[in-house]
């Protein structure tokens, strides 16, 4: 069973940068074959979207929205997945969660099997 920790989120306003972290308590299918790993996000009212993802062949995808402005990275010697967010804009405002799965997936076509508990973002004008 894999869980996930997200951290960094927090209050910042337009433009500024924030780095969220998800700490793996086993981390994902390492060795055991092909994974992603990811980020989602949902705001008040709205459906829950990907907004990144990284597969265990380091191929990177991002929702549209935040492409240029955020970058998913991982750490494989400390279990742990990023998303470093620049340019924050009110859109932006949301609870992110990290998400993990067996395969290979894309942003958008993608249902995970584990998810964290989410860490808020909110960014304000």
């Amino acid at each position: 069973q894999v869980q996930l920790v997200e951290s960094g989120g927090g209050s910042v306003e337009v433009g500024g940068s924030l780095r969220l972290s998800c700490a793996a308590s086993v981390y994902p299918y390492s060795g055991a074959g092909t994974y992603s790993l990811g980020w989602f996000r949902q705001a008040p009212g709205k459906e829950r979207e990907g907004v990144a993802v990284i597969d265990s062949g380091g191929t990177t995808t991002y929702a549209r929205s935040v492409k240029d402005r955020f970058t998913i990275s991982e750490d494989t010697a400390k279990s742990t997945l990023y998303l470093q967010m620049n340019n924050l804009k009110p859109e932006d405002t949301a609870m992110y969660y990290c998400a993990a799965g067996p395969g290979w997936w894309e942003v958008g076509d993608w249902v995970p099997d584990y998810w964290g508990q989410g860490t808020q973002v909110t960014v304000s004008s």
